[in-house]
C-alpha cells in the first residue's frame, strides 16, 4: 500500500477543490471553503497558505464577519496578477497566441502568419515566437503555469500524436514530442506542454470560463478552412477512442458531393468551409447545412448550448443567422427542444484562449491523465 503516495493525491484533490470553488463562486473566505468542501478548518487554513505563497490564491479587501460563521474572514480570490496561462493556435494560415489569467481575462494576444505548414517547421516558429514572452513574464516574476497548443487536426490525448490534419497535410505526426524538442533547444521552460485539436480546444474555454456546470454539456463548433464541434460532456472533453470525435467537417452531406481535403467526397467541409464560400448564395445554402449540423448535434448529444466561432462565422454573420433560423425550424417540426445557440465569447482567439484552459482545466482535475505531477507548478 503506497500511504505517502495516496496522501500525495488526497492533498492534490483537496487543493483542487478550493481552487474550484474560488472559480465558481469569484471570493471566498476561508469559513465558506470548509463549509463548501466539507473539509476542516485546519485543512483549509493550511492548504490555503500554501495556495498564497504559490500564488494561485490572493486574499482581498479587509477582514469581514458578514458570512457569520465566526471570527472575521479574510475573502480570498484566484491570482489574476501572479500566475497565467499561454495558449497557441496552430491555424491553416496564421498563428495565434494569447497569455491570459487564472480567470480567463485575455492579457496579451498575437497574429503572425504561418510561414510553412512543415511539422519542424512549425515547432520552431512556435518556439521563437513564445521565447520572448516567457522572458518577458519571468523578468516580472509571473508564473507561467503551462502552454496549451491547439490545431486542426485529430489527437491522440495521451501522446500527443496528430493523427490526421488534413488542411495543414499531417499524418501521424509526433506533435507534441517536437515541440518540446524545440522548445528545450530554444531555452524554454513553460511548464506543463499540453496539445489538443482546435475546436476542442475551443469548446473547453467556453466552458472554463463561461457557465461552467450549468453549461454542460456544451458544443463548439469551429467554421474556418475547415469545420470542427468540441464536445464538453460530464465536465470533461469527450475525444472518442482515437480522438476524432467531433469532426463534424467529414460527416457526409451528400452521396457522391463535391471533393473533401480528407479524399472522401460530400463532406460538410465542401459546403460550410471557407473554400466553398465564394458568392452569395454559397453562404445561404452553408448556413442551411450549418443549421442541419446543429439540429443533429442537438439530437445525438441534447447539449445545453451550442457555441459557434471560427473566421467564417465572424466574416458572415448572415450565414449564422440562416444557421439559427434552419436549427428551429427543425425544432419546431418535432417538438425537441434546441440548445441554446450564441456566439464564442473571445472571437477568433477561442481556439488559442482554450488551448490555454485546457491546462487550467487538467490542473484543477488531478486525477486527469498526466497532471498529478505537475500540479505544483
Amino acid at each position: 500500500m503506497q500511504t505517502t503516495g495516496d496522501q500525495r493525491l488526497l492533498k492534490r484533490i483537496n487543493r483542487s477543490v478550493l481552487l474550484r470553488l474560488t472559480q465558481q463562486h469569484g471570493s471566498l473566505s476561508r469559513a465558506r471553503m470548509a463549509t463548501r468542501s466539507g473539509l476542516t478548518k485546519s485543512t483549509v487554513s493550511a492548504l490555503v497558505r500554501e495556495l498564497l505563497d504559490e500564488q494561485w490564491l490572493i486574499e482581498t479587501g479587509s477582514p469581514s464577519s458578514l458570512d457569520g460563521l465566526g471570527r472575521p474572514s479574510t475573502p480570498l480570490q484566484l491570482n489574476a496578477a501572479g500566475r497565467v496561462l499561454i495558449g497557441m493556435e496552430v491555424a491553416v494560415e496564421c498563428l495565434r497566441m494569447v497569455c491570459i489569467s487564472l480567470t480567463g481575462e485575455v492579457l496579451f494576444k498575437q497574429e503572425v502568419p504561418l510561414q510553412s505548414p512543415e511539422p519542424q517547421a512549425v515547432c520552431t516558429q512556435v518556439a521563437k515566437l513564445l521565447q520572448p514572452i516567457c522572458a518577458d513574464l519571468v523578468s516580472r516574476q509571473i508564473i507561467v503555469c503551462g502552454l496549451g497548443l491547439c490545431l486542426p487536426g485529430t489527437f491522440h490525448d495521451d501522446t500527443g500524436l496528430v493523427h490526421f490534419a488534413p488542411n495543414l497535410g499531417w499524418r501521424n505526426v509526433d506533435f507534441l514530442a517536437m515541440v518540446n524538442a524545440a522548445f528545450a533547444d530554444a531555452g524554454i521552460a513553460c511548464g506543463s506542454v499540453l496539445a489538443q485539436n482546435d475546436a476542442d480546444a475551443a469548446a473547453l474555454g467556453e466552458y472554463e470560463f463561461g457557465g461552467g456546470t450549468k453549461d454542460d454539456p456544451l458544443i463548439f463548433i469551429s467554421c474556418d478552412v475547415g469545420v470542427g464541434a468540441g464536445i464538453v460532456l460530464n465536465d470533461s472533453l469527450f475525444t472518442g477512442a482515437r480522438g476524432a470525435a467531433g469532426e463534424i467537417g467529414h460527416t457526409i452531406l451528400q452521396i457522391d458531393g463535391p471533393l473533401c481535403s480528407c479524399g472522401r467526397f460530400g463532406c460538410a467541409e465542401t459546403f460550410i468551409g471557407a473554400r466553398a464560400l465564394k458568392e452569395k448564395s454559397d453562404i445561404d445554402r452553408a448556413g442551411q447545412f450549418l443549421g442541419v449540423l446543429i439540429q443533429n448535434l442537438n439530437v445525438l448529444f441534447n447539449p445545453r448550448a451550442v457555441v459557434l466561432g471560427g473566421k467564417i462565422c465572424a466574416d458572415h454573420p448572415q450565414l449564422l443567422a440562416r444557421a439559427r433560423d434552419t436549427a428551429a425550424q427543425y425544432a419546431r417540426q418535432s417538438g425537441v427542444p434546441m440548445a441554446e445557440i450564441r456566439d464564442t465569447r473571445y472571437g477568433l482567439q477561442a481556439p488559442a484562449v482554450g488551448a490555454a484552459a485546457m491546462v487550467l482545466h487538467r490542473f484543477l482535475r488531478p486525477l486527469s491523465q498526466g497532471v498529478s505531477h505537475v500540479f505544483g507548478n
